[in-house]
C-alpha cells in the first residue's frame, strides 16, 4: 500500500499551491489537485492519507467528491475548507461523510492540527479494513459444517445442544471445534466470537 499522503483539491492555484506548501514545510507529502476529477482518477481503497478540498469549486464540488469516493469505497478522509457564508455547506459536507470543516481565513496550525488527526483516523480506518479482510479470508476456510458449528458456538450453545441441533454426535462437534480453532488460529472461544464479529462488520 501506498505511503500516506494528503491530496489538497481546489481550483484556485495560489492556495491549493500555498497549502501543499505549508504542508511539505513540516515534513507532511501533499500532491495538489486542480479539478476533484484528477484525484478520482489516481485514488483507490487501498491509499493512505487524506485529502483537503475546498467545497465550492466549478467541475465538482467539495461534496459531490466526497460522495463520489464514499460510491468507490474509498474511505480515505476528508477535510472541507470553506468561504465565509458556506457553513451550511459544510455541514451537508459533514453528513455525507466528511471529516472535518475549517472556515477560511485559518491558521496555519490549525489546519495542520486537522490533517494530523484525519491522517490518525486514517490509519485507524485501513487497520480496522486489514483486521476485517484478515478474518473474512480465515472464514473462507471453513466447510458449511463447520461455519454452522461456528454460528451456534457465537450464539454461546454447549457441544451438546450445537451436536442436538445440528443432529450430529457431540464428539463430532469436538472434531469441529478443533477444526475452527486450527483453521480461524484461535486461542479460545472468545477469539472465535471476536473473529466472527469482525469479518460481519
Amino acid at each position: 500500500m501506498s505511503e500516506a499522503v494528503v491530496h489538497v483539491v481546489d481550483d484556485d492555484e495560489p492556495v491549493r499551491d500555498s497549502l501543499c506548501f505549508l504542508l511539505t514545510s513540516v515534513g507532511i507529502e501533499a500532491v495538489g489537485y486542480a479539478d476533484p476529477a484528477d484525484l478520482l482518477g489516481c485514488l483507490g481503497p487501498d491509499r493512505k492519507g487524506c485529502v483537503v478540498t475546498d467545497v465550492r469549486m466549478p467541475k465538482m464540488s467539495g461534496i459531490e467528491l466526497i460522495q463520489q469516493l464514499r460510491d468507490r469505497g474509498i474511505e480515505i478522509p476528508v477535510i472541507v475548507i470553506t468561504g465565509h457564508g458556506d457553513i451550511r455547506l459544510a455541514v451537508d459536507a459533514m453528513k455525507v461523510g466528511a471529516e472535518d470543516f475549517l472556515e477560511k481565513p485559518f491558521e496555519d496550525d490549525v489546519l495542520l492540527r486537522a490533517v494530523e488527526r484525519a491522517l490518525e483516523t486514517g490509519q485507524a480506518r485501513q487497520s480496522e479494513a486489514f483486521a476485517r479482510t484478515s478474518a473474512r479470508d480465515l472464514l473462507a476456510r471453513l466447510t458449511a459444517r463447520e461455519r454452522e458449528v461456528l454460528d451456534a458456538i457465537s450464539d454461546g450453545h454447549s457441544n451438546k445442544v450445537i451436536a442436538a441441533m445440528l443432529g450430529i454426535s457431540p464428539r463430532t462437534v469436538e472434531v469441529h471445534r478443533a477444526h475452527l480453532f486450527e483453521k480461524l488460529e484461535a486461542a479460545s472461544v472468545s477469539d472465535l466470537v471476536k473473529l466472527k464479529l469482525r469479518a460481519e462488520a
